[in-house]
């Protein structure tokens, strides 16, 4: 057990530390971590989605005992939890002409520590990121499914319309959000933009960051907020992001481009947002998070990349010089390819869980409350 100590001279606040903890590592291609609470005991589990695997896998809190939520898989690339079902994407490829996207619906039987019952219910090719979302303020979440790219899109530029679409469960029909993304969306964010009770969608592409509404029936709008890096398609726009307050003012944090370098940090002056590169270093940008760590009202972002170094980077916002300040949480021991906030221990402090190609980790949040 590492205990890493963030030095973070935040306003006075108490800087938080983390102590690591080890629940897996023999996962064969992680790529995605989901916290939600499975069998109704009111402890946060994890489902650790691994593309290389042929089980979609859960770990049990506290004691992180593993079990087997659906066998029999290929290529899974994301699942996402609705009501006391879990919608999971598979057969993925970046190549469309290579990637059936499977959409299955999960079903737990009595006991949910044993297997659960799929059932496809759509094929949509490269479908990559499945989100919830209240888009109508009434309470009810459908299931979000952005595809990573059209169905016609080849390499090295992955030109075409780019479809993203949901479906309301149940029902389990395939609904129409929009097409106009092009190239690779590889990153979708959702948030009561408006503050209505109505959630919507931020995308991350090629063409930057956009934010799509829902306007009642089949009615979404679509809203450009920024262009993301100004290079040359394919290296140009945004990749992974995460909306964050600093106090009273929000701001985006995305990693840019596409599986990129850089950390880019958008401030919402008025209506523009401004983009500042805090971080050039990452390799293989592949998860942004953003959390207030310590209680003060400023959110922190985690940033992890699955290249070398295989690290995992805080960056916390210093008042006094109005400049990010990055600390490491994992330095070399995790190659994040995704990571996710959450209190997974119930003492009221945000912890971490990240995965990457064979390890699962959480960090607990030791910091003063």
């Amino acid at each position: 057990m590492l205990t890493l100590l963030l030095a973070f001279a935040l306003r006075g606040a108490s800087p938080p530390a983390f102590v690591e903890h080890q629940i897996a590592r023999d996962l064969k291609g992680g790529y995605q971590v989901v916290v939600a609470d499975l069998n109704h005991d009111g402890r946060p589990d994890l489902i650790a989605l691994a593309s290389g695997m042929s089980e979609l896998v859960w770990y049990e809190n506290p004691g992180w005992q593993r079990h087997v939520l659906v066998s029999g898989q290929r290529r899974m690339i994301n699942c996402v939890v609705v009501g006391n079902q879990i919608v999971l994407a598979s057969e993925f490829s970046n190549e469309a002409r290579d990637s059936a996207g499977m959409v299955s619906v999960l079903r737990p039987g009595p006991d949910p520590r044993a297997p659960w019952t799929a059932t496809e219910i759509d094929r949509l090719p490269t479908s990559h990121r499945l989100r919830t979302a209240d888009i109508d303020g009434s309470g009810r979440l459908v299931v979000i499914n952005a595809a990573l790219t059209g169905p016609d899109a080849a390499p090295p530029d992955y030109r075409g319309a780019t479809p993203l679409v949901y479906y309301v469960p149940g029902e389990w029909k395939r609904r129409t959000i929009g097409t106009e993304n092009t190239g690779v969306v590889h990153g979708i964010f959702v948030t009561d933009w408006e503050g209505n009770g109505r959630q919507s969608i931020l995308t991350a592409s090629f063409t930057g960051i956009h934010l799509f509404g829902f306007s009642g029936g089949e009615r979404w709008t679509r809203t450009a907020i920024a262009p993301g890096d100004p290079a040359p398609w394919p290296k140009s726009g945004s990749s992974d992001l995460a909306l964050g307050h600093l106090a009273k003012t929000r701001f985006l944090a995305a990693i840019e481009p596409w599986h990129g370098n850089q950390v880019a940090v958008y401030t919402e002056r008025g209506a523009r947002w401004e983009r500042e590169v805090i971080d050039r270093s990452l390799n293989d940008g592949h998860t942004i998070q953003v959390a207030d760590l310590n209680g003060d009202g400023f959110d922190h972002i985690v940033a992890g990349f699955r290249g070398e170094p295989h690290s995992v980077y805080l960056y916390s916002h210093d008042a006094a010089t109005g400049r990010w300040v990055r600390t490491s949480l994992d330095n070399g021991g995790m190659g994040a390819a995704a990571c996710a906030v959450a209190d997974l221990n119930r003492d009221g402090r945000p912890d971490i869980a990240c995965i990457d190609s064979t390890r699962l980790k959480w960090y607990e949040n030791a910091g003063a409350r």
